[in-house]
């Protein structure tokens, strides 16, 4: 049941976050992954390093994550244009030990032995889930229809479990949605996509 508004207490705001994530096909067939993280505070708020005043920015963070089609990292910059601390930017750089890593099962564990706790920045690393989920939502109507081409031109060819299936309640193997997965990509039903 949703509180009315007239029946909400007063509230104060005392700080927003906003992450945007978008992803872009590039004209040499790779991918760029983008996010951004922007915190900003509601009222003056003291830190270590001194006031971040009302409506301050805090961080202001950008990722621009470069992929191949098969999902693999292949160049990362980490940016922080703004952040709390004079040294927070320093570990930028580390993020160059992630090319080479798969967005796949285990990538968030992978990611933390390699940028995680005192080795990188917490607001960067929080930033690469959603910018890994774009990139599963920015190459799946590219992966689809370069499978769709190769079972075209190759009756051998095996259209490839489809990945969705078991990852969540709505996609459960005996599903509908698994069902109905299944025949959007095998071409029978296209209307049921």
């Amino acid at each position: 049941m949703t509180v009315p508004i007239s029946d909400t207490p007063k509230r104060r705001l005392l700080h927003t976050r906003k992450v945007v994530c978008t992803g872009y096909e590039r004209d040499d067939g790779l991918f760029d992954i983008e996010g951004c993280l922007l915190d900003t505070k509601g009222v003056d708020t003291e830190f270590v390093y001194g006031t971040v005043p009302a409506d301050g920015v805090l961080h202001y963070m950008r990722i621009t994550m470069t992929i191949d089609q098969n999902m693999e990292i292949r160049q990362f910059k980490a940016v922080s244009e703004q952040a709390p601390t004079p040294v927070c930017s320093h570990v930028n750089r580390a993020y160059a030990a992630l090319i080479g890593l798969r967005i796949s099962a285990g990538f968030k564990k992978r990611v933390a032995e390699r940028v995680g706790g005192v080795k990188g920045c917490t607001h960067l690393t929080e930033m690469l889930g959603p910018m890994a989920t774009t990139a599963i939502q920015t190459m799946a109507p590219v992966m689809r229809k370069r499978l769709r081409q190769r079972a075209a031109a190759d009756p051998d060819f095996k259209m490839p479990d489809h990945w969705v299936i078991g990852t969540c309640h709505a996609y459960h193997p005996d599903g509908d949605a698994a069902r109905r997965v299944n025949q959007w990509r095998s071409g029978d039903d296209a209307s049921q996509a």
